[in-house]
Parts: C-alpha cells; sequence; structure tokens
C-alpha cells in the first residue's frame, strides 16, 4: 500500500465521539499518522507493534494495514469503543486494550508507535509515563512531541539514542470550549528513538 493509499483510508476514521481535556484527546490527522507509519514501514520496523494511548485507534488501524501486528492500550473506554468499531470498518485486527500505560504489562514488542499527551493541561500526566513504558517494553520507538521537547526527550530516555525526524504541521479542529479558534495550526516533531 502506498503512503497516499493509507492516509486517505486513515481519514474515513471517527474521531472521539466526547473527548475528554485532561486526557489531551486531540485526534492524530491522517498525513501525520500516515507519514509516521510509512516511515516505520520503510525501515522495516513495523512488525510487532504497540500504540500506547491509543485514542480512537487511527495509529494502530494505519499500522495494521500495512501488515503489523498491533496491540493498543487505551485509558478511555469511549475512545475505545470507537477504535475498536473504526478497525471493523477498515476490516483490520488490532488488540485493544483497556488500560492506564503506567501500569499494563506487555511483551514481545519491537516497536511503540504514539501520539502521547503533551502536557498542556495542568490536569494532564503529560508524556512521560508514555516514553517510560516506550523504553521498557520496545528497541524502536516512534512518538510525536512539543516543538522545543528535544533536550528533554533526550535526558529522559538516556542512554537511548534520540533522532528528531522532522517538523511537522498539526491542524487541530476546535473541539473544547477553552479553544478560541475552528483550526489552529501547532508545530510538533516526530521522533525515533533506538534503544538497545
Amino acid at each position: 500500500m502506498k503512503k497516499k493509499q493509507l492516509e486517505i483510508q486513515l481519514e474515513s476514521l471517527e474521531s472521539f465521539p466526547s473527548p475528554v481535556p485532561e486526557l489531551e484527546q486531540y485526534s492524530t490527522p491522517a498525513p501525520v499518522a500516515a507519514e509516521m507509519l510509512y516511515l516505520a514501514h520503510i525501515r522495516g520496523e513495523l512488525n510487532k507493534v504497540c500504540d500506547l494511548g491509543c485514542g480512537t485507534g487511527i495509529l494502530a488501524i494505519g499500522a495494521a494495514l500495512l501488515g503489523a501486528r498491533v496491540i493498543a492500550i487505551e485509558i478511555d473506554s469511549k475512545a475505545l469503543a470507537m477504535a475498536r468499531k473504526n478497525a471493523e470498518k477498515l476490516g483490520v485486527d488490532v488488540n485493544f486494550v483497556r488500560g492506564d500505560v503506567a501500569s499494563i504489562e506487555i511483551k514481545g514488542i519491537e516497536t511503540v508507535i504514539m501520539n502521547p499527551p503533551f502536557g498542556a493541561q495542568k490536569s494532564s500526566v503529560g508524556d512521560r509515563p508514555f516514553l517510560n513504558k516506550a523504553i521498557k517494553i520496545a528497541k524502536i520507538i516512534y512518538t510525536i512531541h512539543n516543538v522545543g521537547s528535544e533536550s528533554f526527550i533526550k535526558e529522559f530516555v538516556k542512554p537511548c539514542q534520540v533522532e528528531m525526524i522532522y517538523r511537522i504541521p498539526i491542524s487541530l479542529k476546535r473541539c473544547f470550549q477553552f479553544h478560541s479558534k475552528d483550526l489552529k495550526i501547532m508545530q510538533a516533531d516526530l521522533y525515533r528513538i533506538v534503544c538497545d
């Protein structure tokens, strides 16, 4: 499957039915998801995959469309129900599990894919538990973070190797009352982390 075909399929997925601000539930845009997944795929790093904080499943489902065996973890039952519905819609098999990424036990994973909370909301746990779990369960991690996080990530995941692949624009549609614009374009960084 070509990257554009993947993006078109991911565009058809439904988003959060009722996003929770404290969980920073923003949908990963299809072009961003396709870019991350296709990069992992062409490097041969999309085999046994875990999506930490899968939300409505776009990364997990995209990985499955590219042939990966996927387990996807999500704490919110409503988001998980939508993820299952989305996977069924595209006819892929993903092992969706409800749980907290900090406490769930996972084995046999080669690559983690994730778009964790950035920690922008005061009540959010942020990306630390996600990074912590990712470096414990996988050798390769593809992850999206707020611009300016590189030095923090490098220090947090030491001695893993961190490569900032590129900056990506993310279009966020208004979904919470505190949003002042219908659409906000923010910049985020896509990282590839390799742990031995």
